[in-house]
């Protein structure tokens, strides 16, 4: 073969009346999008910024040419300096006060982006085509808004999430450790029978281990939210996927590196 299609490239910016400011995004199709008169589903993405870290160009080209996956749209939503203020839970700010504009981040994803990507592209009307994810505390945003939003999305993707946002301090030997938000996100929740989950971590996501009991703190809370979900009729395995990579890091490399692993199962035919 002597010349090669890349994959449609679009980049552009949002005004978000929520966030009062522009949300600089890209999008990816297949060639075939151009003729297509069909609908797309679609990969949203928290931290788009990190699209060529996590080396996606190449990982999306592979997905789009495989016969395992459907043709889908990815769509990256690059942050800003204030990430650790609009990604978070939008049903409270942690002890610090961090994530004081989670709930308008998620109004404008629900109310302004997902429409405007619907009118505009060949985005899927049929929400269960949706799926949203993200990387650490974008991982705990895209969590907390699918969770919360389930009639628009049927899955959502969290590698290495921030599961430890808490609304006060740990406290040693916290045994029931309930101050942990997304455990009272889920608890407080409704119970969505479409829903699906993917979550990952690495072994070395850190070192962390406050209560001393072995495991690491990041795989202890992804692990807690699992088991809460099962407590809310989720099923595991089944409904929910837990992906732990052997000496993986809490990083860009090992999150590229696991990427290719969660589109199978996110658009798989």
């Amino acid at each position: 073969m002597l010349f090669q299609i890349e994959p449609i490239t679009i980049k552009g910016s949002y005004f978000s009346k929520n966030l009062n400011r522009s949300v600089i995004f890209r999008i990816v199709a297949p060639i075939d999008y151009l003729k297509s008169s069909t609908e797309f589903p679609v990969l949203l993405m928290n931290d788009g910024q990190d699209y060529d870290a996590l080396f996606l160009s190449e990982i999306l080209s592979l997905a789009f040419s495989s016969k395992e996956t459907k043709p889908f749209i990815y769509v990256g939503l690059s942050c800003n300096e204030n990430r650790i203020h609009e990604y978070g839970t939008a049903s409270t700010t942690d002890f610090k006060g961090r994530g004081g504009q989670a709930l308008k981040y998620s109004k404008f994803i629900i109310d302004e982006f997902l429409p405007f990507l619907k009118k505009e592209f060949k985005a899927s009307k049929d929400f269960k085509e949706w799926v949203y994810c993200g990387m650490s505390l974008g991982g705990l945003s895209a969590f907390d808004i699918a969770f919360n939003n389930s009639d628009k999305f049927g899955k959502v993707g969290v590698f290495s999430g921030s599961f430890w946002w808490r609304k006060k301090a740990y406290i040693k030997n916290d045994l029931k450790d309930r101050s942990r938000i997304a455990l009272e996100v889920i608890k407080k929740g409704v119970y969505a029978p479409h829903l699906k989950f993917w979550f990952e971590c690495g072994s070395q996501d850190e070192t962390a281990d406050r209560n001393n009991n072995g495991i690491i703190d990041a795989i202890d809370d992804t692990l807690e939210v699992i088991n809460e979900l099962t407590l809310k009729g989720y099923t595991y395995p089944g409904d929910i996927t837990y992906v732990q990579v052997e000496g993986g890091k809490h990083d860009l490399p090992t999150w590229g590196k696991v990427f290719p692993k969660f589109i199978s199962w996110a658009m798989a035919k």
